[in-house]
């Protein structure tokens, strides 16, 4: 599959000026925040059971061939 155009290849955030100027850091590291975030999902089913239960496991996003 080719790539869409303007999509960066990479993500990444350089924090170096909020650091220097700002004073600011990171509380978390990768992977204390994604402990975080899935503690975070498994202690609240009631945010996403309802988006769950609507979804019947189709793939999503494609779309609906014209008819003719």
């Amino acid at each position: 599959m080719t790539d869409r155009p303007g999509h960066d290849a990479r993500y990444a955030i350089d924090a170096t000026k909020l650091e220097d100027e700002l004073g600011w850091r990171a509380q978390e590291d990768f992977d204390s925040g994604i402990e975080k975030t899935v503690a975070w999902y498994l202690d609240n089913e009631w945010w996403w059971q309802p988006l769950r239960e609507r979804y019947a496991g189709q793939r999503l996003g494609l779309l609906k061939a014209a008819r003719a």
